[in-house]
């Protein structure tokens, strides 16, 4: 007799803010070679004329993102993260007080890998108004780390088909459940043969008995 069980999973969810993916066209790269303090860069939040460049950075990249004034400019939805460093806020969403901070401590690769994917996006669409430091080869390392771990988590997802797979008499039973992996968790279904349901971290769906041929979840 077949049996289908319904199970729980967790799996990576890496969430890259796209409210941030504002339309504009690449400008003109230049480089100025300045290491900005913190104090400096406070004064180019918009606020004090409407002449100065806005400027914002991420793991110490410094960016001009004048051109988006309607957005990070004063009353902006991003305001918040012009005239500072506010890098770990593009991994956390935390985007008030202690979360408009360049410090990374703490992140996981993938965390820190989503802060360098927001780095790439700003330095195509502005222009690049400051030099890095040498704190960003570490970044750099931890956030490979993080695209190794996708990529690892992408070649697992393929080997487990979604839950609408179906029994049959030539193929058998395949059991839809989830998995728990490494990372930030997002509820995902996935079916598994027999012999691998001694996977660590399988949770019965809510409301299904464990022999039940189907099982219809809200």
């Amino acid at each position: 007799m077949s049996r289908s069980l319904l199970f729980l999973s967790f799996a990576f969810s890496i969430t890259l803010f796209g409210f941030f993916l504002c339309q504009y066209s690449p400008p003109p790269q230049h480089q100025i070679l300045n290491l900005w303090r913190t104090e400096d860069l406070a004064l180019y939040n918009g606020t004090y004329d409407d002449e100065s460049p806005i400027l914002l950075s991420v793991l110490g990249s410094v960016f001009d993102v004048t051109n988006g004034r309607s957005h990070y400019g004063p009353g902006g939805n991003y305001h918040h993260f012009v005239g500072k460093d506010a890098s770990r806020a593009f991994a956390s969403g935390n985007f008030t007080g202690d979360g408009l901070t360049d410090s990374l401590h703490g992140l996981s690769s993938l965390e820190v890998k989503s802060v360098v994917d927001w780095r790439d996006f700003y330095s195509r669409r502005y222009i690049y108004a400051g030099k890095p430091t040498m704190y960003l080869k570490g970044v750099e390392a931890k956030a490979a780390i993080g695209a190794q771990l996708l990529e690892k988590q992408r070649k697992e997802e393929a080997k487990l088909p979604d839950c609408n797979s179906r029994w049959s008499q030539q193929e058998g039973a395949e059991k839809p459940l989830e998995i728990a992996l490494t990372g930030k968790m997002r509820r995902r279904c996935a079916c598994f043969k027999d012999e691998e349901l001694a996977e660590p971290g399988l949770e019965l769906y809510q409301d299904c008995d464990y022999l039940s041929k189907v099982c219809r979840v809200g």
